[in-house]
């Protein structure tokens, strides 16, 4: 029996999802863009939809139900005609996304969360999407829109209301711009496409580690793990096929550098796939990417067929018998959790995007348990830039413990956001004075994740050794409450958590609970001591890195920006998280009664 919300699939529906499935070739471990392209097409993944892809995929229907759950861009349920998610990243809330979803909601007659009476459009938040430095932005059906205002909302409503298809909407509400501030050794090279990868099937598959390991490159996501040894590992690793997989679901707020490389640099990006998949023996790759950048899929598989044309992807590539590989590109919806290497292989599998237990590491075991070298989006281009200029000239840039140059996404409190890119040893004033920011308070240097920088420590330099970053740089002047800024990033954690393990699960939630209480005026210094502990558990028993990092805001702002957090307090003593006395308010106006025998006594 269908719920009465859903409309029973016909024969032509029905056809469609059996094309579908054969599209990817009846591949369970296809599930993830299965279920896009389902969404795209029905709205919703429905109920017959679940039942009939359970039957051609030859698995159980809870399994697609399990993944579709779990990723917040798939739905199971209608969820309207327009699905609209303003932005909850703290950039864009700087710039008024708050007031800007409430005006949308009040033109459509609509509250935050639900679905119009009528089936039309929905209105919630999402994390960041990638926009920061062109905010306040949104998504509508999975779209970008940037530099909303109130009179772009008025507008969008009006579309929206008319039931205007997305492809009549303004173009310029899409115009996603590149924002390159600072170019340097990467954004500014003048390599054409494949010429890197010709003068390396001449070197051979061990020079190019061997060019790799020497010239220092450590990889872009943060961590800094050297990548010539992580190629090396995976290529001496026994295993019936290796992989390459490139990871491109930068979903810590504040970082959009992947989004203009994409877009500028994709070829680089192919050329450092290609280049490893030589190294470490690789027939296939996959690019993961981001749902948030859903609008760059047709053009990055137009760059991959151009390659291909040119005999740069495919078999015997550039003449060499053996040397095939080939790429394909599969569509992140809405996980951060994914951005951590073994949840995204997961996830490339078709299934939840948990991460993994770990050794052992996608190294030996990644893809299908296959030996796996996994690296980010700007990773593989210093990789190919490396081999290019050649280890000594490479390793002649930035600083003794970090080669070559970093990019860096700028946003917040400045003249000018975007992208900067500087070779490793550049301070914090320095890209401050470049980006035009004054009266800086503080710098959140890679993500809510990273570390808070003061205005007393601006002078610490970006590099493995004192300030590792996985690119973001945001900006907050005087202006700015910084507790507001750290309980953003700790809502931002408690909605990420994939909920697998107990410690994240409740202790994010925990966290969340707090830095409310502290907000709602209810806090003590009992409340500051719970954080520690928090932190504590976090830190020593989280399954992965987003557990272990969570109180990372609140630690770094508490410890540079206390009196933020002690002005706030309702006294210096314990108070309980839960009011009795507040919560039999309702109890009191429907009695008629608010006399002093009616309220709840404090003990002294």
């Amino acid at each position: 029996m269908l719920p009465d919300n859903e409309t029973r699939i016909n024969d032509s529906a029905e056809l469609w999802l059996d094309q579908a499935v054969t599209r990817y070739e009846s591949d369970s471990s296809r599930l993830l863009q299965i279920l896009h392209e389902v969404q795209e097409r029905f709205g919703h993944i429905s109920q017959q939809a679940t039942g009939i892809l359970a039957e051609k995929l030859d698995i159980p229907r809870a399994r697609i139900e399990s993944v579709a759950s779990f990723y917040s861009f798939l739905h199971l349920k209608p969820h309207g005609e327009y699905r609209v998610l303003f932005s909850d990243n703290i950039t864009d809330r700087m710039l008024g996304s708050e007031a800007l979803m409430e005006q949308m909601c009040q033109l459509l007659w609509l509250q935050p969360g639900k679905v119009s009476e009528d089936g039309l459009v929905s209105i919630n938040t999402t994390s960041c999407t990638g926009m920061c430095d062109q905010g306040p932005a949104m998504l509508v059906n999975g779209r970008a829109i940037t530099r909303l205002s109130h009179q772009r909302v008025q507008e969008i409503a009006q579309l929206i209301r008319n039931r205007t298809p997305l492809a009549d909407w303004p173009a310029d509400f899409f115009r996603v711009e590149d924002n390159i501030r600072r170019s340097g050794l990467l954004l500014g090279n003048t390599l054409a496409y494949g010429e890197v990868l010709h003068a390396a099937v001449t070197a051979g598959a061990q020079q190019i580690v061997e060019v790799v390991k020497a010239s220092g490159l450590r990889g872009r996501g943060g961590a800094g793990f050297p990548t010539g040894q992580k190629w090396e590992a995976c290529r001496n690793a026994p295993g019936k096929e290796h992989y390459v997989v490139c990871n491109a679901d930068e979903g810590e707020p504040g970082t959009f550098k992947d989004r203009v490389l994409l877009t500028r640099q994709a070829d680089l990006v192919f050329e450092g796939m290609t280049l490893c998949a030589l190294a470490v023996g690789a027939s296939k790759g996959f690019l993961y990417l981001r749902g948030e950048y859903r609008y760059l899929l047709e053009p990055l598989h137009a760059v991959l067929q151009r390659r291909r044309d040119s005999n740069l992807l495919g078999i015997s590539i550039l003449g060499k018998p053996g040397f095939d590989f080939d790429i394909e590109i599969h569509l992140g919806a809405g996980a951060y959790i994914c951005g951590e290497e073994s949840a995204l292989i997961e996830s490339l599998e078709g299934k939840r995007g948990v991460p993994r237990s770990r050794p052992p590491f996608p190294v030996t075991h990644g893809y299908m348990q296959q030996p796996t070298a996994v690296d980010n989006v700007e990773t593989f281009c210093q990789a190919a830039l490396a081999v290019q200029m050649g280890a000594e000239k490479y390793r002649a840039i930035g600083t003794e413990k970090s080669s070559g140059s970093k990019l860096v996404s700028v946003s917040g409190d400045c003249a000018y956001p975007g992208i900067y890119e500087y070779p490793f040893g550049v301070t914090v004033r320095e890209i401050l004075q470049d980006c035009g920011a004054v009266n800086t308070r503080a710098v959140q240097i890679s993500g809510p994740s990273g570390v808070c920088v003061p205005e007393n420590e601006f002078n610490r330099k970006l590099g493995f050794e004192d300030l590792p970053t996985a690119g973001a740089f945001m900006v907050f002047d005087d202006s700015r409450d910084m507790f507001e800024v750290a309980r953003n990033y700790v809502h931002f954690f408690a909605h990420e958590s994939c909920g697998f393990c107990t410690p994240c699960r409740v202790g994010t939630s925990m966290l969340k609970q707090t830095m409310d209480k502290i907000a709602n005026g209810h806090g003590t210094k009992h409340d500051l001591r719970e954080i520690d502990k928090l932190d504590r558990v976090l830190q020593n028993t989280s399954h992965c890195g987003l557990g272990r990092t969570a109180c990372n805001p609140v630690l770094h702002t508490l410890k540079h920006f206390r009196p933020a957090y002690e002005n706030r307090l309702k006294s210096l003593d314990f108070k309980p998280a839960f009011d009795l006395d507040g919560s039999l308010a309702r109890a009191r106006q429907m009695t008629g009664r608010d006399d002093a025998g009616a309220h709840l006594k404090e003990t002294e």
